[in-house]
């Protein structure tokens, strides 16, 4: 059964979700997310024979909210992770992240790299360290009107916190697969954020319930948007940070995974992207593209997603990858 508990990491205190006994493998979620986006594959890790943990990450669900927005850097944030594989008692972890979990897998792997079996990351690949800040490089491509942009300011608090329960039905429909055109994440002038997800569904598709959305608008509601937006406030000083490590490479054996109607998966040349990514992941095993997924792709495909980790987990466990 799936027990959550906190647990002080030296540094910080997380809330984890947590089952089973064996090799550990820790799920990072993203934006806006908590543990809970991990609910069907932290059982099934489990079955495998993996202890499957899955904390609400620094600014999320029950965890520690610290209140400036440079606590929220890479820095801090891979350190996080690498002081709760140590709290678990445990010496090394597969890591699987999901949108800012994944860059805060790749960042575990780089900073601690001794820490690291393996890194499935899903929805963002790892293609290196830029040669501008990535806000100037977003704002010259994309314009003001592109969501990183708009996150920088107090008007993306306010309104993401206005309805709960719309802002968790817009963006979980609007960016997976089930809706019917993908966002481009470009805000028109006089629109905002909610308004490019497009409109709630009549019917909610089979992988997302309402039990879902009321269980993300009250985590949130009590915890409010300032610190997952505190993330994308540090885009620029995490390339400041991350310049310490431009040369270096990812070692680990490493995954990615992506739905091939994710507005994420846009910003990407996906036949290209392995020769990309090959230059910074050393031990790249494969990309595999999810026909017709969104965003979300752990939760609107998790059956074919979980039996792709499971297989990596199981692989890099044993030493075979």
């Amino acid at each position: 059964m799936t027990e959550a508990r906190l647990i002080d990491t030296g540094r910080i205190v997380l809330n984890i979700v947590e089952q089973g006994t064996g090799p550990l493998v820790v799920l990072l979620h993203g934006f806006p997310e908590t543990s809970y986006s991990w609910r069907h594959l932290v059982p099934a890790l489990a079955a495998q024979g993996f202890r499957a943990v899955a904390p609400d990450q620094r600014g999320y669900g029950l965890s520690d909210r610290p209140s400036f927005v440079d606590d929220y850097s890479i820095g801090q944030l891979a350190d996080d992770i690498a002081a709760l594989v140590n709290a678990l008692g445990e010496e090394k972890a597969i890591l699987v992240g999901h949108d800012w979990g994944a860059v805060v897998a790749w960042h575990v792997a780089l900073a601690h790299p001794e820490k690291v079996v393996g890194v499935a990351a899903l929805t963002v690949p790892f293609v290196g360290h830029g040669s501008v800040p990535p806000l100037s490089a977003v704002r010259a491509v994309f314009g003001d009107g592109f969501y990183q942009i708009y996150f920088q300011q107090e008007a993306a608090d306010r309104e993401l916190e206005a309805d709960y329960v719309r802002t968790f039905t817009s963006i979980l429909y609007g960016l997976s697969g089930d809706a019917p055109a993908v966002s481009s994440l470009i805000i028109p002038p006089g629109k905002k954020f909610l308004d490019v997800c497009g409109q709630s569904p009549r019917v909610l598709p089979g992988w997302l319930s309402a039990k879902d959305i009321e269980h993300y608008s009250r985590t949130f509601a009590a915890t409010g948007f300032t610190g997952p937006l505190n993330w994308y406030r540090n885009m620029n000083s995490n390339w400041e940070i991350a310049t310490s490590w431009s040369r270096a490479v990812v070692s680990a054996p490493s995954i990615l995974l992506v739905g091939d109607r994710d507005p994420i998966t846009r910003f990407y040349n996906i036949p290209r992207l392995a020769d990309t990514m090959r230059d910074h992941v050393a031990n790249l095993r494969g990309i595999k593209v999810i026909a017709g997924a969104g965003h979300w792709i752990h939760q609107e495909r998790r059956d074919e997603v979980g039996e792709t980790i499971l297989d990596f987990a199981r692989k890099v466990t044993v030493g075979r990858l």
